[in-house]
């Protein structure tokens, strides 16, 4: 039985993959190091921001401190901040699955984005309301694909609602293979949705749909009810 959605955000909710790969891009450039739109999409999007310098700096043979890579993540932030601005960032039916599914669900964020970048997002759409918890960056030691994110998630979910809860009762919405393996290393039931990957990418999730207008309790309780 399903008595909890779990969200991943970016790619998912936000429609914000393109401008994190842009101020990702732009901010590598004044380090001299030059990001293709391939090899962020292919290397890349399953870390968190200090991943992603990370593997970059190792990628590289750049050797860069962690001094180095904490600002390089505050400028990656700041660049990002002015690509959002004045623009909204939500999928076609992010909004409408939320409400629908927040009447008689509880929802949380599991996100590998700063909590900030979230924060803004959900604020700027009044949005913030519908999740009983959000699970970013700074609040998981280790992200995605380790099931760290979303065993947090969960955790949170019960604290909120004063219940039990576990994992294989809660269902995670994801658009990557990393997001995935996260997911279902935490032990959630998985749903995929085509925002970022092809279907055939994303094989290993319970179902994949093409859009959030297809989710609703009843569509994920039926995943929930499968041996």
């Amino acid at each position: 039985m399903i008595r909890a959605v779990v969200f991943d955000f970016d790619g998912v909710i936000a429609n914000s993959e393109p401008l994190h790969f842009a101020a990702f891009r732009d901010v590598l450039a004044q380090q001299g190091v030059e990001l293709a739109k391939n090899d962020y999409y292919d290397r890349y999007l399953g870390y968190d921001d200090v991943g992603v310098f990370r593997a970059v700096s190792g990628d590289r043979r750049l050797n860069w401190s962690d001094d180095r890579v904490a600002a390089l993540v505050r400028r990656k932030a700041s660049r990002l901040e002015e690509l959002e601005r004045h623009v909204s960032v939500l999928f076609p039916g992010a909004e409408a699955a939320v409400q629908r599914l927040a009447q008689s669900l509880p929802l949380a964020i599991a996100s590998g984005a700063l909590r900030a970048e979230i924060v803004r997002v959900l604020e700027q759409a009044g949005m913030s309301q519908y999740f009983v918890a959000v699970v970013a960056a700074e609040d998981s030691p280790v992200s995605k694909p380790a099931p760290d994110p979303y065993l947090r998630a969960v955790e949170l979910v019960a604290a909120a609602t004063g219940q039990s809860l576990k994992p294989a009762e809660c269902v995670a919405i994801e658009d990557s293979q990393w997001g995935l393996e996260s997911a279902r290393a935490a032990g959630l039931h998985t749903v995929a949705v085509t925002h970022t990957y092809s279907a055939d990418h994303l094989e290993q999730a319970d179902s994949v749909i093409a859009s959030l207008d297809e989710l609703d309790a009843a569509y994920l309780r039926r995943i929930g009810s499968r041996e």
